[in-house]
């Protein structure tokens, strides 16, 4: 069997954790960052773990990534 290709644009934008959790930056805070408030600018600093149904897809993007 041929191996499977993992999806680039994945694997620049997740990882997955230890425990198979997958964290991605949040959204939202490209642009307009004037008309949105200060507290979510604070509130988006950083990284979120995504919701289980979507991390299932994620995962079906990078087959040989480690799984929880």
């Amino acid at each position: 069997m041929p191996k499977l290709k993992t999806k680039s644009s994945a694997k620049k934008r997740f990882k997955i954790t230890a425990k198979g959790k997958v964290i991605m930056a949040q959204a939202g805070k490209r642009h307009g960052m004037i008309k949105r408030s200060n507290r979510q600018i604070r509130n988006q600093r950083g990284t979120t773990v995504m919701s289980k149904q979507d991390s299932k897809i994620v995962k079906s993007y990078m087959p040989y990534s480690l799984r929880g």
